[in-house]
This record gives structure tokens, sequence and C-alpha cells, in this order.
């Protein structure tokens, strides 16, 4: 059987207010003298990703040669799994 949400009949809830001592002073931050910038992570990425092409055209080629010599391996199952991780990622909360 599963419990219902909220309180459970007979379990009387302590309700009462405690209380909280007012909290003690934070000194202000300072800044750093002669601090050289830093350049973050997703700054560093985005500048890299945006020097390449957003192509791989020799990987293209290899796979377009292979699909036409007809040694791409293709597998139903892989290709169906694959389908349906894309449509849980797109819409996690769809019912379908």
């Amino acid at each position: 059987m599963v419990d219902p949400i909220g309180n459970k009949a007979g379990v009387v809830a302590d309700r009462r207010i405690a209380p909280v001592a007012a909290a003690a002073p934070v000194e202000a931050a300072r800044p750093v003298a002669n601090a050289a910038p830093v350049e973050s992570t997703a700054v560093q990425l985005s500048g890299a990703m945006a020097a390449k092409p957003p192509v791989d055209v020799e990987r293209v080629a290899k796979i377009r040669k292979a699909i036409e010599d007809g040694k791409f391996p293709i597998y139903p199952t892989t290709i169906a799994d694959r389908l349906l991780a894309l449509k849980l990622e797109w819409s996690p909360n769809d019912p379908a």
C-alpha cells in the first residue's frame, strides 16, 4: 500500500517558529591588484569551434564512399534505438 502525501493521521506536526539570530556582517570583496584576466572555458571552446568548419568534410566523404560501395554497416535495431533516444530527449514529458 502506498502512503498518502501530506500529514499522516494521528501524527501531530510541530509548527512552532524557531528563533533565529541575526547573521554576522560579511566583509565586501575587494578587487585583486594586477590580476590577469581569466578567460572562461566556454569562451575558449566557442572560439575553437568557430575556427573550424561545422562539418567534417573528410568524414562525410568516407561515409558517402562506404555507402556507395555497400560497405557501410546498417543495423536496423541500432537505428531504431537511436531514433527512440532522440525522441525521448526532445520531449521527455510527452506521454506518447
